[in-house]
């Protein structure tokens, strides 16, 4: 059966046509995904890998929040640690001054000195208490509180107990040296405070430590899931540059066939000639 031409019907460019803008949808896909790294830029490529991918998207937000909660958290812990170490250092050398002055034989002078020295390191121990302080959240003071730091998403706390190291509380506020039994309190009152420095230094270290495991593994969770996102829609970018030089040929050639398929119709101007 003969090809038959025809000025009103050519379907040479007709299938042309189809095929060079399959070849143009195929390309402009490619181009996204090139452009954006993403094989799945909307539900429209994939629905249920977008949907997956979104909540993940969701998960990966909320542990990140649960982040900022942890190392805000770990900021205050650290912070009253950091105070506590001074204090301790303050206690020994108020010790130094009560061991001198359980002395015999110190004269009114010297007792005078010695609890000048005594209380001046007293009243820097204070200051330090009150400026232990983390985004307004103090766990030394005399008033401290419980400190509630958000573990999970599912709304987990760690809970950080407070470590009051006021004066009161280590019982070294009414301590006086100017008298013999005086520092003879004075010297068991300080070694006793010592002693409870050092252990509410190391509940509040442990604190700190639970609240870098938490973090650390916040962070591991955050990489798996993100790897996770990226299973899902991340592009193949070699793949995808392959692709389209592929199919930018594609459309040069889908053009000249297009152009050959269109240029028929004008054979039958040489027939009627």
């Amino acid at each position: 059966m003969g090809v038959s031409l025809s000025i009103i019907t050519n379907s040479g460019a007709l299938a042309a046509l189809q095929q060079l803008s399959k070849t143009q949808k195929a390309l402009n896909i490619t181009q996204l995904r090139v452009t954006t790294g993403l094989k799945v830029n909307g539900p429209q490529d994939d629905p249920s890998s977008f949907a997956i991918a979104q909540r993940l998207r969701g998960e990966i937000a909320g542990i990140q929040a649960v982040g900022i909660a942890l190392a805000n958290g770990d900021s205050i812990v650290n912070t009253a640690i950091s105070a506590g170490k001074a204090i301790a250092d303050l206690l020994t050398e108020m010790k130094s001054k009560v061991v001198q002055a359980n002395q015999s034989g110190l004269d009114s002078a010297l007792r005078i000195s010695l609890e000048t020295d005594f209380t001046s390191l007293r009243d820097q121990l204070t200051t330090i208490i009150s400026t232990a302080e983390f985004n307004d959240t103090n766990l030394i003071d005399s008033a401290a509180t419980n400190l509630q730091v958000l573990s999970t998403v599912s709304g987990s706390t760690i809970t950080v107990s407070a470590q009051p190291l006021d004066t009161t509380t280590l019982a070294i506020s009414a301590l006086s040296l100017l008298t013999s039994s005086g520092a003879s309190e004075a010297l068991t009152s300080i070694e006793t405070a010592i002693t409870t420095v050092a252990e509410k230094l190391a509940t509040l270290g442990s604190s700190a430590k639970q609240l870098e495991v938490q973090a650390d593994f916040s962070t591991q969770l955050i990489d798996i899931l993100k790897e996770g996102v990226g299973n899902l829609v991340d592009a193949d970018l070699a793949e995808e540059s392959a692709r389209l030089q592929a199919l930018q040929i594609q459309q040069q050639l889908g053009v000249q066939a297009l152009s050959i398929a269109n240029a028929q119709p004008g054979l039958i101007l040489s027939l009627l000639q």
